[in-house]
C-alpha cells in the first residue's frame, strides 16, 4: 500500500490519506471544495464548490499517477439534493467516461460545504 500525498489538494483535516494505492488501484478520501492555496471553502454556490471538489480529486488522482479518465467509481455527497442537477453538469466535465456512481444527500458535510466527492481509480499504464 503507498500513501497520496500533494499540496495541490488540501492537506487531510483529520487522520487520514489524500488517498491510497493498492495494486493498480486508487483509492481517493473524499474532497470537500477547499481551495488548496488559501485554505478556504471556494467561494459561491454549489456550481462553484462541485468545480473545487472535482479539481481537488483530479490533482489527488494525478499525484497517484491516474486522471479524471481511469476512474471507475465515485462516490457523491450533497447537503441538498435541490443542487442535484447544477452538480451533475459540473460533475460531467469532469468524469467523462460515466464512473459508476453513488450520490446521496446528507445531513451535514464538514466545514458546512455543499458537497464532497470520492473516487476509485485505475493506474495509467
Amino acid at each position: 500500500m503507498k500513501i497520496v500525498s500533494t499540496t495541490a489538494a488540501p492537506a487531510a483535516i483529520g487522520p487520514y490519506s489524500q488517498a491510497v494505492v493498492v495494486n493498480d488501484l486508487v483509492f481517493t478520501s473524499g474532497q470537500i471544495p477547499i481551495d488548496p492555496a488559501t485554505g478556504s471553502v471556494a467561494e459561491g454556490g454549489i456550481a462553484e464548490q462541485a468545480r473545487q471538489s472535482a479539481e481537488n480529486v483530479k490533482a489527488v488522482l494525478a499525484a497517484a499517477g491516474a486522471d479524471c479518465s481511469t476512474v471507475i467509481k465515485t462516490t457523491c455527497f450533497l447537503a441538498d439534493m435541490k443542487d442535484f442537477a447544477v452538480f451533475n453538469e459540473v460533475y460531467a466535465r469532469y468524469f467523462t467516461g460515466n464512473p459508476a456512481r453513488s450520490c446521496v444527500a446528507v445531513k451535514d458535510l464538514p466545514k458546512g460545504v455543499l458537497c464532497e466527492i470520492e473516487a476509485v481509480a485505475v493506474m495509467k499504464q
